[in-house]
């Protein structure tokens, strides 16, 4: 039976990354005829960047290469599924895979204890977004600036503090909870990203071994 792939009309069919040991999914990422061809010929993956408009090679930087152990397309021949042997983690953060991150609500979300921060980011630029600084409490703290936003994550901080040296442990629950909440805010006023917090403490994981 002939086999080939259909590539979208953008040129572009969606590659699964499948560990070959595991089965476990770890990343899902694009190619084109062109990193196909590499991907088999090389016998490691490459894929087209779409906000890159380029090809890339996975773990030419980062040394976290992927060693191609087969490929197998769906019944419809417009996806791929790529098993490989990984030489590190999938994901820029870090983690083994690029799916860590459970959505709210699902089964097994309380699994991961901050899984809820990526939904908070993404509240917390909503209200930024808004041009009315009285639309929400967010909206006002960010409009007055990030004085005003560095001062509370002092006093936030400050309660946690006071609230450990009391033993009070509902009440460092709560106030540590107003304190992330803070740092996102202030995190949004800076232009942080979440991601980026996550690979500092990831490349510090990998440096410590």
């Amino acid at each position: 039976m002939s086999v080939s792939v259909r590539f979208g009309d953008d040129g572009l069919v969606p590659a699964i990354v499948q560990d070959a040991e595991t089965g476990r999914v770890l990343t899902l990422a694009w190619m084109n005829a062109d990193s196909l061809a590499r991907t088999l010929e090389t016998g490691e993956t490459w894929f087209w960047s779409r906000s890159r408009q380029e090809l890339w090679h996975k773990g030419a930087t980062s040394g976290n290469t992927q060693q191609v152990t087969g490929l197998s397309t769906d019944c419809d021949e417009d996806a791929v599924v790529v098993a490989v042997r990984p030489a590190g983690p999938a994901c820029h953060t870090g983690e083994e895979s690029c799916f860590h991150l459970p959505l709210s609500g699902a089964v097994g979300a309380d699994a991961a204890p901050f899984a809820a921060l990526p939904d908070l980011q993404a509240v917390v630029r909503a209200r930024a977004a808004d041009a009315d600084p009285d639309s929400s409490y967010t909206a006002s703290l960010l409009a007055r600036g990030i004085d005003t936003v560095c001062k509370k994550v002092g006093e936030e901080a400050t309660e946690v503090a006071i609230a450990a040296k009391g033993a009070e442990r509902e009440q460092v629950i709560y106030e540590s909870a107003d304190l992330l909440y803070h740092l996102v805010v202030l995190w949004q006023a800076t232009g942080v990203g979440l991601d980026e917090v996550a690979e500092e403490l990831a490349s510090r994981r990998r440096e410590a071994g």
